[in-house]
């Protein structure tokens, strides 16, 4: 047992949470033989069977679902280690990157950018603009650090977390004092994001739970094409109103009354629960707690 290597335990790990030896081996940029033959070593090295071999994949035996749980939490306790270490660099160098939407950077993490960078001047920071579905997948890849995104997000591979809450709301170019029900606001010419983004599925999903179906007129890729498609009454858009102040305040848009109003969600930031975080990024996440 004293021959078995950290990186044994590693690809174990992602092969057990995978249930797939080919999966694991792309998720872990190696071949599928290398995972093959580090899991048939840990079985000799141990003694014991980890793993059920299928046609079409993998299953754990008992004591390779007991290992699983107990390296899971073996190696989160070195991940953890390895952050607060990393945490008590000083940042003379290196890079951030974060992935976030147009409208995150432009109405939430510029002010924190500004900040870091003051703090921070010799770290470059690179930003990489996507839906969060996007952004998911290269904070998956490793191409970014953080990702920025619109809630509700569920991934047991993330770690998440809520740091401001939003409303969605529909607003018009015209002032209007009706009260809409959930009904009468889905006959309206709606102006909705892009099916891709997570702010779409959110309203969409919750229209559904009250059995209605929205059906918009047009889809647009970007929050503030929403907000000015509205201002010109082209239809009623559906944006997010802490993000549409200064058109709410300068009455360039208006917002209907919805009853009941639609429920408050969050934007949050992801990380990669089994990897350590750079300085750079741990020291942006205190930024972001800190709330400015």
């Amino acid at each position: 047992m004293s021959n078995i290597k950290l990186e044994q335990y590693k690809i174990f790990r992602e092969a057990a949470f995978t249930l797939s030896f080919s999966q694991a081996a792309r998720n872990l940029y190696i071949t599928q033989s290398a995972v093959s033959q580090t899991i048939t070593l840990l079985e000799k090295e141990l003694d014991t069977s980890l793993f059920i071999r299928h046609r079409k994949g993998v299953t754990l035996t008992k004591e390779g679902e007991m290992l699983y749980h107990k390296i899971s939490q073996a190696l989160s306790l070195i991940t953890n280690a390895e952050n607060e270490l990393a945490n008590y660099k000083t940042l003379t160098g290196g890079e951030l990157i974060i992935g976030a939407g147009d409208s995150l950077c432009e109405h939430y993490l510029i002010p924190y950018l500004v900040s870091f960078r003051e703090r921070y001047p010799q770290v470059h920071i690179k930003v990489v603009n996507g839906t969060t579905g996007e952004t998911i997948k290269l904070l998956k890849s490793g191409t970014i650090d953080l990702a920025f995104v619109n809630m509700p997000l569920i991934d047991d591979r993330l770690h998440v977390k809520s740091c401001f809450t939003v409303h969605d709301i529909f607003v018009s170019g015209t002032k209007d004092t009706h009260t809409y029900s959930y009904e009468e606001i889905a006959t309206k010419n709606l102006i909705l994001l892009e099916t891709l983004s997570n702010s779409r599925h959110f309203i969409d999903n919750y229209f559904s739970k009250h059995g209605i179906l929205l059906k918009p007129a047009m889809e647009l890729g970007a929050h503030t094409l929403l907000l000015k498609f509205a201002q010109y009454k082209l239809g009623i858009s559906c944006v997010i109103k802490e993000f549409s102040k200064e058109e709410l305040d300068n009455n360039k848009v208006f917002e209907l009354d919805i009853n009941p109003p639609l429920p408050a969600r969050s934007i949050g930031y992801a990380s990669l629960k089994n990897m350590a975080l750079s300085a750079a990024a741990l020291k942006f996440i205190e930024l972001i707690e800190e709330g400015l």
